[in-house]
């Protein structure tokens, strides 16, 4: 058992500070709701289902020819493939072989793979059949040692008709002929038994996913995420997460058994989509929609809408950035968005004239989290309803975790309330550690009152409430003539500019005052702004130590995968 009483009188009522009873391995998920539930659907895709037995029976195999193929406790068995209906199956068979799943992003170059499968002492790789997605897996494991590759294919997992349909006019993608020694996914599926192997897992100490950080200063670097990383944070999500389902009703945990249906449109490979979308799923018994490419259709985003109106989710978890595409979408009054009673923002900050666009447009509620690829992911939540949600902050730790404020040079030295310093965390839901980097193990982690805890990076305070609020990342602040600026302060003032889609704030040099602040705006769709208008704005709102003295604007800003700005991609071209 892990508590944490945070001090706040708004702390949600009939919610405990403690988390308990999660020393078990993932897959017990998936296994519980199997038995419970066999008949309901898990997976939901092109409007084809797979009940939770049938995705269990399928990891079972799954496991049982990771062990006929000599994977062993502890070996890493990498997975390249967006959100389709085989990587539940996937990734519940490598974890019940005793294996570690290495999730990676599937539209890395092969360059970026090929460190990852380097580093990580991958075994065997599983990808998706495509003319694109294959070739790129065989230069990524050049050099690895990898014999395997297990090629994932759609058509299988289509209704009747379209497999059929698909088939016969070509339209399904495929790699063509594979080299020797590859198989498809299909074909071990069915060679082997739904009978996992024996193995014994010690949840607290086995690294059941290695997630790679975004390698913002030099290369990418493997989180070792445990069994009860992932299980302590899932079971504190839905303690804390709570759900108002009827009309006058009053808040109360997700419900089991089919209830609730969840929006996959966050990748899987990343923490926030496997532990907040897939894990928290498989846990309630709900329906996973998988969305592969959220942005499809035209214009972007055109599909995912299609789709809530088709499955009507009652629960989504994205980034910003797709709250910002789902409000600013041109027919978005042409479908019905209803069905969505929450959804959890994370990832990035959350811009407050954002979320409130988006409530206005569908009648949900948006609370915003905080975390890291290192915390699996959630450290903090905004309670999950109106009257005590604080717009703009990131809410309080969630049941088990423990937040304080450190001094950026001193970081065993705990600040007072309301000053600003860099968050350290701890809970049952931080890493392991860093795969064989000791050396950044001793940059991330301090020991404070006999606690480790997870220095994060970023900047904040702890208000006179008890609520957490980021200011930035410490790498992000800008510092004009001595003052503090903090991207994301100016970003959320300019967002409130009726004709603004996407910001972006970054510091640039400046021989006089060290830095200045520059802008990179986005305009929606059929507006048009001046330089003129935009700096009279600013002049308007925001102190002038502050204002962008350069404003660019952009037909795009580049975005993560994941859907983060890429604030660094900007400075990096300034630097040039």
């Amino acid at each position: 058992m892990t508590e944490s009483n945070w001090k706040t009188p708004y702390w949600p009522d009939g919610v405990s500070h403690t988390v308990s009873d999660y020393n078990f391995p993932v897959f017990k998920f998936l296994d519980d709701s199997a038995r419970d539930y066999p008949n309901l659907p898990f997976t939901i895709f092109s409007g084809a289902s797979r009940s939770f037995a049938k995705v269990k029976d399928t990891a079972d195999r799954v496991a049982n020819f990771l062990a006929g193929k000599g994977i062993k406790k502890g070996d890493k068995v990498a997975i390249f493939l967006p959100n389709l209906p085989q990587f539940p199956e996937i990734l519940f068979g490598i974890l019940k072989a005793g294996a570690t799943a290495v999730n990676c992003n599937p539209s890395y170059t092969a360059h970026e793979l090929n460190h990852q499968l380097k580093d990580s002492e991958s075994k065997m790789v599983f990808c998706m059949d495509h003319p694109e997605f294959y070739p790129n897996t065989l230069k990524a494991i050049e050099g690895t040692g990898i014999k395997t590759v297990i090629t994932c294919n759609v058509k299988s997992y289509l209704p009747k008709i379209k497999g059929i349909l698909g088939g016969l006019l070509g339209k399904i993608p495929t790699a063509g002929p594979l080299q020797p020694g590859h198989l498809k996914f299909d074909d071990i599926v069915a060679s082997s038994k739904p009978v996992p192997p024996k193995v014994q897992i010690n949840p607290m100490e086995d690294t059941a996913i290695m997630l790679y950080t975004g390698g913002t200063t030099g290369l990418p670097k493997g989180a070792e995420l445990t069994h009860c990383n992932f299980t302590s944070n899932v079971e504190a999500i839905y303690q804390y997460s709570r759900l108002v389902h009827e009309e006058g009703g009053k808040p109360e945990k997700m419900r089991s058994g089919g209830y609730h249906c969840s929006l996959g449109v966050l990748p899987w490979y990343h923490s926030f989509g496997i532990t907040v979308v897939l894990f928290l799923s498989a846990k309630v018994a709900g329906k996973l929609v998988c969305v592969p490419d959220p942005r499809a259709g035209n214009p972007p985003f055109t599909e995912v809408l299609k789709l809530v109106q088709k499955e009507r989710p009652t629960f989504m978890s994205a980034v910003p950035t797709i709250f910002v595409a789902f409000t600013n979408h041109r027919d978005i009054d042409k479908y019905d968005l209803s069905s969505l009673m929450g959804c959890f923002s994370g990832g990035a900050p959350l811009p407050p004239e954002v979320c409130k666009r988006f409530e206005e447009k569908t009648g949900s509620v948006i609370f915003e989290g905080y975390g890291l690829t290192e915390t699996s992911p959630v450290l903090c939540s905004n309670p999950s309803f109106k009257e005590t949600r604080k717009v703009g902050s990131i809410g309080f730790p969630i049941p088990g975790t423990d937040i304080k404020i450190v001094d950026l040079e001193d970081p065993k030295k705990v600040l007072p309330q309301g000053e600003d310093g860099e968050i350290a965390a701890c809970g049952p839901q931080v890493m392991k550690g860093y795969w064989k980097r000791d050396d950044a193990n001793d940059e991330v982690f301090v020991n404070i009152d006999g606690k480790r805890y997870f220095l994060t990076g970023d900047i904040g305070h702890i208000d006179e409430d008890g609520y957490v609020l980021i200011t930035d990342r410490k790498k992000d602040m800008i510092i004009v003539g001595g003052f503090n600026v903090y991207p994301r302060d100016v970003e959320d003032i300019l967002y409130t500019h009726p004709k603004v889609e996407l910001v972006a704030v970054v510091g640039v040099p400046d021989d006089k005052s060290g830095e200045k602040v520059k802008a990179f705006v986005k305009i929606k769709d059929g507006e048009k702004v001046t330089q003129e208008e935009m700096q009279e704005f600013c002049k308007e709102n925001m102190a002038g130590y502050k204002r962008p003295k350069f404003i660019e604007f952009r037909n795009e800003i580049p975005v993560s995968n994941v859907g983060k700005v890429l604030r660094r991609v900007l400075r990096d071209e300034e630097k040039k």
